[in-house]
């Protein structure tokens, strides 16, 4: 009897329930790995993610400081000319006769105070202000911008 119950485990019925066990330890394993390769495949998504919004912050940003820097251009270049308009200004004759000798008269006078300020600051017998020494910046920078452009003949 037991021969004949170990020739029955061990035919057909004994492989097919050994081969079921195989089966469902393949299975599980198989599901263990899909699971493991979906956890990973969700990481790097998430990395790739990441990678992306990093990147389109940095393009946005890049984006802005293109805009600051370009309307910081256009500001310069209309201060430039704006600039280039008050010296201009600055030798037109107005056919008054004592109007054009102040004008003639003035803009010497001025650029003479501003060298003699920022000389005797610089000698150390008063201190300028910042506001003080950019008046005198400003006052020589269109007494000799005038007269250069004069040169030119604009």
């Amino acid at each position: 009897m037991i021969t004949a119950l170990l020739s029955f485990l061990g035919g057909g019925i004994g492989r097919m329930i050994f081969g079921e066990i195989v089966a469902f330890l393949n299975k599980r394993q198989e599901h263990a790995q899909e699971i493991e390769r979906i956890k990973l495949q969700a990481e790097n998504d998430a990395a790739r993610h990441a990678r992306n919004m990093e990147a389109i912050r940095v393009q946005a940003e890049l984006g802005v400081k293109t805009i600051q820097v370009q309307a910081e251009a256009h500001i310069s270049e209309l201060e430039a000319e704006g600039w280039a308009e008050v010296v201009k200004g600055t030798t037109k004759q107005t056919g008054v006769a004592w109007v054009d000798a102040w004008n003639a008269t003035i803009r010497p006078a001025v650029a003479t105070w501003a060298v003699i300020m920022m000389t005797l600051s610089e000698i150390g017998l008063f201190v300028l202000s910042e506001n003080s020494i950019a008046l005198c910046s400003a006052s020589l920078g269109i007494y000799l911008a005038s007269r250069d452009l004069f040169k030119r003949g604009k």
